[in-house]
């Protein structure tokens, strides 16, 4: 199997893939190791490969936080893409945890996986990521970078999304905007607040120091870090939040303050979870579709097995879908 990857100019794995009839790699790759097979007249042997690599068709997808119901719906997306390829996803949760993280890949690596998708822990170290990766276990980032790693990562176009959503707060009439949740120590909440600076800055509009309030991704987290900013300064007229959820915690902590979402503050979400639409008012939020983002990381993991080279990050786009959460300034309720 070994020269028939040298002739083809593809690697082992995806020999393997061809000759176990998978509907995942690309027709000339197909052709290409077809060629090669009838070349060196390769005889391959079902039996002894199974029992060589019995587990080499297992993906792993590492996901940082089980309970985050956008990150949910990312993995059905990832499952049903992989499973079309002729691969078996493995679902491990990590809860946020970098020793967990690290005892988590230690076990898959003894489990001959065929590559990972991840979505990193804070705080995980680039060399330990980039040792991670390699042409026969690649490793796909979801949702978030790590700086210096050079391992590929697929995830919405934050900035963009945050940058679209202020502009359209601004355009409400807006001028007192906070930016809410999200931790400090992961690439999109950069992102997602380096787009809502870039906006408030164009618009020549002030951001105070107390106007952006990090916090915990949870519902909890959204409604501390809306008191938060309530208690330091009752001027902001709306709500830019780091996630959906975070967004359903600002509703909370809005009616416990006798202010109505849509009314008195406006409120905008990143994600667009089925419940977004549910909610009253309906969230206006930033739409990332779920499914874009599994075909794409698993296009960018075939390319890697097939291609012998390190992919192309790629970021899928984004589209602010308005509903009734956010009012202009003159409509604001007295």
């Amino acid at each position: 199997m070994v020269d028939v990857a040298k002739v083809a100019g593809v690697s082992k794995s995806t020999v393997s893939l061809v000759l176990r009839g998978s509907d995942g790699v690309k027709a000339e790759t197909v052709t290409k190791v077809n060629q090669a097979i009838e070349q060196l007249g390769y005889v391959y042997n079902r039996d002894a490969a199974s029992l060589r690599n019995r587990e080499s068709n297992l993906i792993a997808i590492v996901a940082n936080d089980l309970a985050n119901p956008y990150l949910a719906q990312v993995i059905m997306a990832l499952e049903a893409e992989l499973e079309r390829r002729g691969f078996m996803p493995v679902v491990v949760n990590i809860n946020e945890s970098v020793a967990r993280q690290t005892t988590m890949i230690a076990s898959l690596r003894e489990h001959n996986v065929a590559g990972y998708f991840m979505t990193p822990a804070p705080e995980t170290e680039a060399a330990w990521l980039k040792g991670l990766a390699t042409q026969e276990h690649p490793v796909i980032c979801l949702m978030r970078d790590v700086a210096g790693s050079d391992v590929p990562y697929v995830m919405p176009d934050n900035v963009k999304g945050v940058y679209l959503a202020t502009q359209y707060l601004i355009s409400l009439g807006h001028k007192r905007i906070a930016f809410v949740g999200g931790v400090e120590t992961i690439s999109d909440y950069r992102e997602r607040k380096q787009g809502f600076i870039q906006a408030m800055e164009e618009a020549q509009l002030s951001v105070r120091a107390g106007d952006i309030v990090p916090s915990s991704t949870k519902r909890e987290g959204g409604k501390v870090a809306l008191h938060r900013v309530l208690d330091s300064d009752n001027s902001i007229t709306a709500v830019m939040c780091f996630t959906d959820v975070v967004a359903y915690g600002v509703y909370s902590a809005l009616m416990e303050r006798g202010l109505t979402p849509g009314k008195e503050i406006a409120v905008v979400g990143f994600d667009d979870l089925e419940d977004s639409r549910l909610m009253s008012p309906a969230l206006t939020t930033v739409r990332v579709n779920a499914e874009d983002i599994g075909r794409v990381a698993c296009e960018r993991l075939q390319q890697w097995r097939e291609n012998n080279s390190v992919p192309e990050s790629a970021l899928v786009g984004v589209e602010l879908v308005v509903r009734s959460s956010c009012c202009s300034v003159g409509e604001r309720a007295g």
